[in-house]
């Protein structure tokens, strides 16, 4: 992986998730230059100079990007405009991602940043449509992208992981599954994004329930095919996405962007210095993210969640794709998914190499190999088209 702060795996990751969704090299090289000297220390902990230096370099460079974009707007340049809005979109949430969830910044950053997200997707005019899932008492803020063509398609629920977004997972897939005639519900499901920030919601182990959630509402779309929904989630979805599948047997297909076999193993793993992390403050987020008071707290939760004795309850098509060279979240994880995955109908597992590229976590290094195969194996399990439609 390009790793443009080479002591620094958390920035370094940050970085590359711009370079893959959008983000102007230039504009990142700018952001990022400044911090070279606040980089050498591993983020487990957190450090908030470092944080907030962080922070503040890529606001300064959303809010240039967002001048320019209103001047686009301003000349009658929508599709001009809409370009840099999606970049402010990137910036502000990429900036918001390395501060406390405690820090007021980070809750306004995070509105910047989906409003302008947003903005720059009716600006050019985008096939999507905002929802709101139907969960419980409240609601999944979510992204409907709609296949081209009249009638019915096939379509994929799609989580997240740990710290993602919808608007990051729509900028990193969603124009390769609509060229194949899949649409595209992402969803904040709990835990994450808006479900999380502004409603509330956090996660667990029985992601069934929210994404049985998300079934019962495409259900009642006439633009999708009922019998042509599959799931896929990436990082910690390595476990959210076969969790649900195990369960809600209205998947067609499961894909598990990036495996995780056995998450409590994982974080105590992280936490006595293995593997590296994807954001600093790991505990505390940890904390934010299952709604605990206390790192022991949270260690009960996610303890819980593990595919053992769950994984050979999938019955679907699934798909385990995993780097080599996956520095967050070993091999072993992918292998023991498949390999629990017994009575799976078809089941695949797609180790991405060092050789060939996509080998980092969750292709980090070159999402365009891992997305790729991705959309190619789903167009071919749901009845869509590899050709393009």
């Amino acid at each position: 992986m390009y790793q443009y702060f080479p002591a620094n795996y958390t920035w370094s990751l940050a970085v590359m998730s711009a370079l893959n969704r959008g983000g102007q090299i230039a504009e990142i090289d700018e952001a990022c230059r400044p911090l070279h000297d606040l980089a050498a220390k591993k983020a487990l902990d957190g450090d908030v100079v470092a944080q907030n230096a962080w922070f503040e370099s890529w606001r300064r460079m959303a809010g240039r990007v967002e001048r320019l974009g209103k001047a686009d707007e301003l000349a009658g340049h929508p599709l001009s405009a809409g370009r840099k809005f999606l970049r402010v979109g990137l910036y502000n949430l990429l900036a918001e991602r390395m501060l406390s969830h405690r820090d007021p910044r980070r809750l306004q950053a995070y509105k910047n940043g989906i409003s302008a997200f947003e903005r720059g997707l009716r600006l050019r005019r985008e096939p999507v449509e905002y929802v709101n899932v139907p969960y419980g008492d409240s609601v999944l803020p979510a992204i409907f992208m709609k296949a081209p063509g009249e009638g019915n398609s096939p379509c994929m629920v799609h989580f997240n992981g740990l710290d993602l977004t919808k608007e990051i997972v729509y900028a990193a897939i969603a124009d390769e599954f609509r060229r194949r005639g899949v649409s595209l519900l992402i969803v904040d499901h709990p835990g994450v994004g808006a479900a999380l920030r502004l409603n509330g919601l956090v996660s667990g182990p029985d992601t069934e329930m929210s994404a049985g959630a998300c079934v019962d509402y495409l259900e009642t779309r006439a633009d999708v095919d009922a019998q042509r929904i599959g799931i896929i989630a990436l990082s910690l979805g390595g476990y959210y996405a076969p969790r649900a599948a195990a369960f809600e047997k209205r998947f067609a297909c499961c894909v598990a962007w990036g495996a995780i076999f056995d998450y409590g193993d994982a974080v105590q793993g992280r936490m006595n210095g293995s593997g590296e992390p994807s954001v600093p403050g790991f505990a505390e987020h940890l904390n934010w993210v299952f709604g605990k008071a206390s790192f022991a707290e949270t260690l009960e939760v996610v303890k819980k969640m593990t595919l053992e004795n769950v994984a050979h309850r999938i019955t679907c098509p699934l798909l385990v794709v995993h780097g080599e060279n996956d520095r967050q979240i070993p091999l072993w994880h992918a292998q023991r998914t498949f390999d629990a995955a017994v009575n799976s109908k078809e089941r695949e597992l797609k180790v991405f190499s060092l050789l060939d590229g996509g080998a980092e976590h969750c292709g980090a290094d070159n999402s365009t190999m891992v997305v790729d195969y991705i959309t190619d194996w789903v167009a071919e399990r749901l009845g869509a088209s590899v050709a393009g439609v």
